[in-house]
């Protein structure tokens, strides 16, 4: 068996389909791992982690030294708690007879127990390994701030939701609200709180707009599968209100994602930097324009390879670009606030000057661009 490093980077950036079981079984342990846990999904948690690191980074004054090493066992054993939760859910769902007659999760990607991959007990073998690894990044978070309560709680709270996500909560229509939760100001201020070892609510508040960009391709995700679980008795969010107030608090948490990241720009916690989520406005109007409308009863032409994710995949689109100028935003806010720590200028000053810079060059771009085409 041989390392696949190229398997690793794609299962990271996107579903894999595979129905060969021979296929399957020629991969490596870590390609598995992340097929098997979706990880193109499950690298949301990381963003979360890089935010939080990042918010962290710009407090630093001069001379002080970035925490890598306990950034970088928090944010891998936050990742594998959400592959962890995967598996059991996946394991929940099947025992629990939901993800049979070709259901909604085994036409997107690789489900082990329903194609035979794996046996139950083989699951579970997977589930334990991978728990106990996010169980020692966790101990080891409350190790590394001297058992910090607010930090024993949140362990805690995680612990609680990784275990009963699948159920009670998603059959209760919770699951929604705690993805948003806790991939938003909860894992950001959390991070954040294991690095500085206090709570702060603006960096609870800055976590939102993430928090919700991902919540958007949950909601959209469990509209696309809707009948399905409704017949299934799967008590989602949009089983209990109906696909339509459904569909506009999709439309509405990508709307707030962006209010909320132009308030804390000019409230001043956020330099201009960040509206560099602007240019993933235009996906997030196609995502809104699918989501203006109710789901087809079938793929448009064109859109069979991506059945039967309609909205989530329009959500997952925008939440790609999204998510990652976020990210991307946040870097460049902590290197503006770290140099106006030294420079006369205000982190919004000099964020201001970078994008009018960036503006002015991509004007003068697009002017090169169309004077060519005439000649």
């Amino acid at each position: 068996m041989n390392i696949n490093f190229g398997m690793w980077r794609k299962a990271l950036w996107e579903l894999i389909k595979m129905d060969d079981k021979k296929e399957w079984e020629a991969l490596d342990v870590i390609s598995k791992w992340l097929i098997a846990t979706r990880s193109a999904v499950t690298t949301v948690t990381l963003y979360s982690s890089i935010i939080a690191g990042l918010l962290y980074w710009r407090t630093l004054d001069q001379g002080q030294s970035f925490p890598f090493v306990p950034w970088i066992i928090v944010s891998l054993g936050l990742f594998v708690a959400h592959g962890t939760n995967n598996l059991l859910n996946d394991y929940t769902d099947f025992s629990r007879g939901v993800d049979k007659d070709n259901y909604f999760r085994t036409q997107y990607g690789v489900h082990p127990l329903v194609q035979g991959f794996w046996t139950k007990s083989q699951q579970i073998q997977w589930f334990i390994v991978s728990g106990i690894i996010a169980f020692m990044s966790g101990i080891y978070a409350l190790w590394y701030t001297q058992m910090n309560p607010l930090v024993l709680g949140l362990f805690a709270f995680g612990a609680l939701v990784l275990l009963f996500y699948t159920w009670p909560m998603k059959y209760w229509a919770l699951g929604e609200l705690s993805i948003f939760l806790i991939w938003g100001p909860i894992m950001i201020a959390g991070v954040y709180l294991v690095l500085s070892g206090s709570f702060d609510w603006n960096v609870a508040l800055a976590g939102i707009p993430f928090g919700l960009s991902v919540a958007s391709i949950n909601v959209a995700k469990h509209t696309d599968k809707l009948k399905d679980d409704k017949k299934k008795g799967v008590g989602t969010f949009p089983v209990r209100v109906g696909e339509s107030f459904a569909r506009y608090t999709t439309m509405a948490t990508i709307v707030i994602a962006y209010a909320i990241t132009i308030y804390l720009v000019i409230t001043g916690y956020f330099s201009t930097f960040m509206l560099l989520i602007l240019f993933a406005i235009q996906r997030a109007f196609y995502a809104i324009a699918v989501l203006t409308k109710p789901r087809p009863e079938g793929p448009p032409a064109g859109f069979e390879v991506f059945w039967p994710t309609w909205f989530s995949g329009f959500a997952f689109y925008h939440n790609r670009m999204f998510g990652g100028l976020f990210v991307l935003g946040v870097f460049l806010d902590a290197i503006a606030h770290i140099f106006a720590k030294s420079l006369p200028l205000p982190a919004n000053t000099l964020g201001g000057i970078a994008m009018g810079i960036g503006i002015i060059i991509a004007i003068v771009r697009f002017a090169m661009d169309k004077a060519k085409k005439k000649q």
